[in-house]
């Protein structure tokens, strides 16, 4: 029987949504889904919650619960990772209360600013950890990672954990339905390229039958920009700069150093940008657990459809050998040409028996190339802190994240740096 290991699988409604997809593909019956998270009563509640749903699918998948982690992982084929270190309370909150004290404000902080920093340093060790074990139970296994930050993480556990590690985010392709959906455009027969790097890859071309849909997107991008919506940042970029982003405008406010500034409080209204909009979510979800949970845990007549997460259809396609494309996270072995080799990157790949085959993509134009690499130069020093455990490249991170350097003096960087590491506490190795 061949093993599908869930670390973090106290998620129970993105458990739902990998798991569920597994058991609703024909090619994957019989797997063991192994269950792990440290959460014993989420791990619960999940592992009810996919025996509800094998029974109503008739699946012949097997789940199964862990309380040890190495045990979990033993013999896997695929290991899907789902877990946030420090959760909402107390490092979520962490991330945002001491930066806000500075006059530093963030709307998610889940991938590269002073909040996307904190999380990798705490996260790395944990990852590295489940690294070692996956190299001594489980050495063959493709590891699935979820986990935000997406890049740093991918990066980490492919070039110091010694894993076969694909970074999958769901952004690459809601892109296109988003985007044609607000426009009003029809989606049907739409081809796109898209590349760069995690929640900052680029629609690099979309045609549909050799026609470019360029100019029309951009004519009514700006007929949408003269009234208030949703995704104004990524219009203001995309028509700037030339090309659409993948990931939300809540997530591209804060990455770059343009529409977040005390001086100029009057961006906040103009682009419609929700500064603490993470930890809101946080609470709303945590009310609204209880509700869910019975919805879920307690439903005997629990359905589900395939979603569009990528992880079954690698599964499938590894499975039967029938070709699948997806947009992964991989180490940049020339694949874009003018962002670095050390760099994760965010490219099309191709899935069958033999793997995930990354696709060559060449030079970006060189403006979204730039707009990437001053989100790399963070993400690699985060990395060299992480490694080193040295609290000068913490502090090199953040002073070249782009948006804390535009409203922070570097002695306010390093000071809000040392506060962050002090109120972390034990959530992170000791710097020197």
């Amino acid at each position: 029987m061949s093993k599908v290991t869930f670390i973090g699988a106290g998620s129970t409604v993105f458990a739902k949504n990998v798991l569920g997809d597994i058991m609703a593909t024909p090619a994957l019956q019989g797997f063991e889904l192994a269950l792990f998270d440290i959460d014993l009563q989420r791990l619960n509640d999940s592992a009810s919650m996919l025996q509800n749903l094998k029974k109503s699918s008739g699946s012949t998948c097997t789940v199964t619960t862990y309380t040890d982690r190495k045990e979990a992982l033993r013999g896997a084929k695929y290991v899907v990772n789902a877990i946030q270190v420090g959760g909402y309370d107390p490092c979520t909150i962490t991330d945002f209360e001491i930066p806000k004290k500075y006059g530093l404000r963030q709307t998610i902080a889940d991938t590269v600013g002073i909040g996307g920093i904190f999380r990798n340093l705490r996260t790395i060790p944990v990852m590295l950890d489940f690294a070692a074990d996956i190299r001594e139970v489980c050495p063959n296994a493709l590891f699935l990672n979820y986990t935000n930050p997406m890049a740093v993480l991918t990066n980490v556990m492919n070039t110091y954990g010694g894993v076969n590690t694909i970074g999958l985010c769901h952004s690459v392709q809601q892109c296109i339905p988003g985007l044609f959906d607000h426009l009003g455009i029809d989606k049907t027969g739409v081809q796109a390229k898209i590349a760069g790097i995690n929640h900052m890859a680029w629609l690099l071309e979309v045609t549909r039958d050799g026609e470019d849909l360029y100019p029309e997107i951009k004519r009514r991008a700006a007929e949408k920009q003269l009234e208030p919506h949703y995704d104004m940042v990524r219009y203001e970029m995309m028509l700037k700069f030339g090309y659409y982003i993948t990931e939300s405008s809540e997530h591209n406010a804060e990455y770059h150093p343009y529409f977040i500034k005390r001086n100029y409080p009057e961006l906040i209204e103009r682009f419609q940008i929700p500064l603490d909009e993470y930890p809101r979510r946080c609470v709303e979800q945590i009310k609204g657990w209880e509700q869910m949970r019975g919805d879920l845990v307690n439903n005997q007549d629990l359905t589900h459809e395939r979603s569009h997460e990528y992880a079954s259809y690698i599964l499938e396609a590894m499975e039967t050998d029938v070709p699948f494309k997806i947009g992964g996270n991989v180490m940049n072995t020339g694949l874009i040409t003018n962002l670095p080799k050390e760099a994760c990157v965010e490219v099309p790949c191709l899935v069958d028996r033999s793997g995930v085959t990354p696709t060559f993509v060449g030079d970006l134009p060189p403006q979204c190339a730039a707009l990437n690499r001053t989100n790399i130069n963070t993400q690699l020093l985060t990395i060299e802190a992480a490694m080193t455990r040295k609290k000068e490249h913490i502090y090199h991170a953040a002073m070249l994240d782009p948006h804390t350097a535009a409203e922070l003096s570097m002695d306010d960087i390093v000071s809000m740096c040392d506060d962050l590491i002090a109120a972390h506490g034990d959530w992170l190795p000791k710097y020197q």
